[in-house]
């Protein structure tokens, strides 16, 4: 039997709308850690990715940032945890997304979550950490550790809140 193209199409769109409000009311809201509240919203962090490690900076710590207006625009307000990172030099471990061709990558995001498209930002300010790397970091779809300067950014023009230069990779 044939059927018009849009008529498959609409079936296709019900089926992912209807898979989507299945995942939705299944989803299970993650806690915080005891003595770690919730940053804004109740939701933490997709740190679930990646198993944090003792001397490293979590995901959940910089996710402890909220947004505040001043001056007629939103501006990130840090946490003192995080206020006490700021110039210091910390280990971190995430996933690359890459801003340039090549194997070694001397600018790059690094996010919380393993992208899933070359193309889309896997999650906000809060999750990604732009990176300048003196002698670049070896690309690779697994998670990476770095160590580098840490630097908050109150009015990136990007939107960024988070940077690490002089980085390079530890095992």
């Amino acid at each position: 039997m044939n059927r018009p193209r849009h008529h498959v199409l609409l079936c296709l769109f019900a089926a992912a709308a209807a898979l989507a409000t299945s995942v939705a009311a299944t989803a299970v809201t993650p806690v915080a850690p005891s003595g770690l509240s919730p940053p804004a919203g109740g939701l933490m962090p997709p740190s679930q990715f990646l198993p944090e490690k003792p001397g490293f900076t979590s995901w959940r710590t910089l996710a402890r940032v909220e947004l505040i207006k001043r001056n007629n625009k939103l501006q990130p307000s840090f946490d003192p945890v995080i206020n006490t990172l700021d110039g210091k030099t910390v280990r971190v471990q995430g996933f690359m997304m890459p801003l340039d061709i090549g194997d070694n990558q001397r600018r790059f995001l690094l996010v919380a979550a393993p992208p899933h498209c070359s193309f889309c930002l896997p999650a906000g300010p809060d999750s990604m950490i732009e990176v300048r790397a003196p002698k670049g970091v070896k690309y690779r779809f697994e998670a990476v550790s770095l160590s580098g300067k840490f630097q908050l950014l109150n009015d990136d023009p990007a939107g960024l809140y988070y940077r690490l230069t002089d980085a390079s990779a530890v095992e």
